[in-house]
């Protein structure tokens, strides 16, 4: 723990609490919207952003958000008013975007080791990315706070909130593209294979435990940030241990460990009755 306090690992733990906590935010209406999916299609869909980027020579981040927002832009218009299945809409930009990514990647021939985009490289967050982290993070913040009712009410009742004058589809979009900004931004720190489980898993441990939708924001970015400090911990421990991977196995340690506990405590609840 006593290495966490270096100045060279003070960067890398503050792009992983605020990673975790944006991702732990929208997570929740990820969770009660059933979009795991499209969060791992918003992670795997930046590839070709990355690698035009890259051959453009211009930042890796900003080609991600570009194919992460236009992503979700063709997610929303493709299930728009359910033109489209909205599952449906998911599978054809994933495999479409992600086929473009592999087919720029094979024509370039480039050799570069795309291993820090895949996994996370969270000691390669210089403070210029931290301030975007943290722009983003608050960014997520302030319009969830802005719309938490609306975002709520289309989440849970979706038809008596087109009823009453909101716009289900707006909101939506906006979630998308929140999404697509959040997954960037955790690109970094965990890589873009694990960036799903870091949306989906603190929102399902919370779950467990309430079914409140504040409540569950609240015990979300608490189990976040647990899982973001003891895998940078493990990873200081534990040498060769990627910090992507360690923040992930953390969560899913956290997840198991709070099934385990209500399980127990639904047996409890059971003998005492009988």
């Amino acid at each position: 723990m006593s290495l966490l306090l270096e100045p060279f690992m003070q960067t890398a733990l503050a792009a992983a609490i605020l990673v975790g906590l944006a991702c732990a935010l929208l997570g929740v209406y990820v969770v009660h919207r059933r979009m795991a999916f499209i969060s791992d299609a918003l992670a795997h869909t930046t590839l070709p952003g990355v690698a035009v980027a890259y051959l453009g020579g211009v930042s890796l981040s900003l080609g991600a958000t570009v194919a992460g927002v236009l992503t979700a832009l063709l997610i929303a218009a493709l299930s728009r008013r359910q033109r489209v299945r909205e599952d449906t809409a998911i599978g054809i930009a994933f495999t479409g975007m992600f086929a473009l990514g592999v087919t720029i990647l094979s024509l370039s021939k480039t050799t570069r080791n795309l291993n820090d985009v895949l996994f996370g490289n969270i000691l390669s967050v210089t403070p210029g990315d931290l301030a975007l982290i943290g722009a983003v993070a608050a960014g997520v913040a302030v319009v969830l706070l802005l719309l938490h009712k609306e975002l709520e009410l289309t989440s849970f009742d979706p038809t008596h909130a087109a009823a009453i004058g909101l716009n289900p589809d707006r909101l939506r979009l906006v979630l998308l593209i929140l999404l697509a900004l959040t997954v960037v931004t955790s690109i970094q720190v965990i890589g873009l294979i694990l960036t799903t489980a870091l949306l989906v898993t603190p929102a399902a441990t919370a779950g467990l435990i309430t079914k409140r939708l504040p409540q569950s924001m609240a015990l979300a970015a608490l189990m976040s940030v647990v899982a973001s400090v003891s895998g940078l911990a493990l990873t200081c421990e534990i040498r060769g241990v990627p910090s992507g991977g360690a923040i992930v196995l953390c969560s899913t340690a956290l997840f198991l460990a709070t099934a385990a506990i209500g399980r127990i405590t639904s047996y409890v609840r059971r003998f005492r009755r009988a």
